[in-house]
């Protein structure tokens, strides 16, 4: 009889479900829905919301495409592991009735507010206690609603990320992890507990927050109805959860000082692993509890994300179409080849997806430079344009290392950006780092932790036995040198567009 498990994958665009056969580790069938993008309400400008509901929904039927792909019964699943998007904030009552739809990570109606606590806190403080800006995140969230909706937070009884509400649905618990709290900015990393200091200035109760269970444990059992309708067995244990960012490290095994995790889909991130409560003076990069974190050997995942990354390329793409055929990424990869390194002085600023908190809050757009009329040409253009997201996952990558958090290997999944040659050669010898590529994913990380929480894993290596590396690229030395030059200059344009817009 074969074992499985399950990994559920929350994301704002859909969830996925893939199950995993407990003795290989690898990938047995994944289901994913909605087939088009989830609902997402922005009743105002800036702000984004969705129905916890739909999560659920999409998660029931997701599992059920993958069980039908796989042919196999739910009840051989042994565990189930969750991922979910980030800083998003579930507010239920008593009933474990949801008391109004999420405010999820993309959502900014916060920003003045958690701006106005670093000030009035102390940035200072904020910065050793928090290691960020309480920001945007979830906490000052669940401030904008105690202010701005009196009669919700009255009825408050929990609030929850994602993916505590995904397991309630499936346990009738509701819990939390440390990381968790800490990608809220619930956490004190001086104390070591709940930040009772902000939560005092946000005048929230600390009885609102979830317990906290270890990230791999069980931390809830299916519950009888649930089982019904899913046909799982009842009691099969949620043993992992995480936040989307610190379970793409996991999935990439990526948990010790020194290793890196990349991601180059809509947006860009860089997550890199360290031992020390480590921050930036500008908060220009963000600090989380990571998943194998443990009193003895501390590890705090830094997360610096540029929001315009692949959603550049895809736009330039939309605009280079004609008679309405739409160029392939392959066929603009190979356009882009014949253009040199540095694109022959275009320089393309790829921030046009909102502020960037990498630039420290500034919102100075996208923007071209350098055009030749008579010299340039769509090759220039293509390959300026992927250079520039390079660049940018590049400057943030500075960044970490003045803090001290560096790396000489970085691993991704084999997908999005990395899938184009010239992105690889130029993150390469761009970053100067190792690049290897998994064939792997946030749904797959989710399910092998869970195996780990559950204990059908007697370690992280056991359960990382099937992961194998599909392509590495190493840095060069000659190609380095002109990448280098490149970057300088694309420096110097950024430096310049930032005086002009913000003095």
């Amino acid at each position: 009889m074969n074992h499985y498990l399950l990994g559920f994958d929350v994301g704002s665009s859909s969830v996925k479900a893939s199950v995993i056969d407990v003795k290989t580790g690898t990938v047995v069938a994944s289901g994913q829905s909605p087939s088009e993008e989830m609902a997402m309400y922005a009743d105002q400008p800036g702000w984004a919301e969705q129905d916890p509901a739909a999560w659920w929904d999409h998660a029931v039927k997701s599992l059920q495409q993958a069980l039908n792909k796989a042919g196999i019964s739910a009840r051989d699943i042994q565990a189930i592991g969750i991922s979910y998007q980030m800083h998003g904030l579930v507010c239920v009552d008593k009933d474990q009735k949801v008391l109004r739809p999420s405010i999820i990570w993309c959502d900014s109606r916060a920003v003045e507010i958690g701006k106005h606590a670093f000030h009035e806190l102390g940035e200072s403080y904020c910065l050793q206690h928090l290691l960020n800006s309480p920001g945007n995140f979830t906490a000052s969230k669940l401030r904008w609603v105690k202010v701005f909706e009196p009669e919700v937070y009255e009825r408050i009884y929990k609030v929850m990320l994602p993916g505590d509400f995904l397991a309630m649905k499936l346990t009738g618990d509701i819990v939390t992890t440390r990381s968790g709290l800490s990608e809220g900015m619930f956490w004190d990393y001086e104390q070591g507990s709940a930040s009772t200091k902000l939560l005092a200035h946000y005048g929230i109760s600390e009885t609102v927050l979830a317990d906290v269970v270890p990230t791999f444990s069980i931390q809830g059992k299916v519950k009888r109805d649930v089982a019904g309708l899913l046909d799982l067995k009842e009691g099969t244990p949620v043993s992992y959860r995480a936040g989307d960012q610190p379970n793409n490290a996991f999935s990439l095994n990526v948990l010790n000082p020194g290793e890196t995790a990349a991601t180059a889909g809509t947006s860009g991130v860089i997550y890199s692993i360290t031992d020390k409560n480590a921050y930036d003076m500008k908060s220009r990069v963000n600090a989380f509890i990571h998943v194998n974190d443990e009193p003895a050997t501390r590890r705090n995942g830094i997360l610096l994300c540029v929001n315009g990354t692949g959603i550049q390329n895809s736009w330039l793409r939309k605009q280079a179409q004609s008679g309405g055929a739409l160029l392939t990424y392959d066929q603009i990869n190979k356009i882009a080849a014949g253009a040199p390194v540095g694109s022959d002085g275009i320089t393309i600023l790829p921030f046009g997806n909102g502020a960037e908190r990498m630039l420290e809050d500034k919102n100075i757009n996208g923007s071209v430079h350098g055009v030749n009329f008579n010299r340039h040409s769509q090759a220039h253009l293509f390959r300026a344009a992927q250079e520039g997201i390079v660049y940018a996952l590049r400057y943030g990558f500075d960044v970490l290392k003045d803090m001290g958090v560096s790396s000489t290997v970085i691993r991704a999944g084999n997908a999005n950006m990395f899938l184009s040659p010239l992105f690889r050669e130029a993150f390469v010898n761009t970053t100067r780092a190792r690049l290897e590529l998994y064939d792997t994913d946030g749904a797959k990380g989710a399910a092998l932790g869970a195996g780990v929480g559950a204990g059908l894993y007697g370690s992280f290596e056991e359960a990382f036995k099937g992961l194998k590396i599909i392509r590495a690229e190493e840095p060069r030395s000659d190609l380095s040198e002109l990448y280098e030059q490149s970057y300088m200059h694309w420096s110097m344009v950024l430096k310049r567009q930032l005086q002009h817009q913000h003095g």
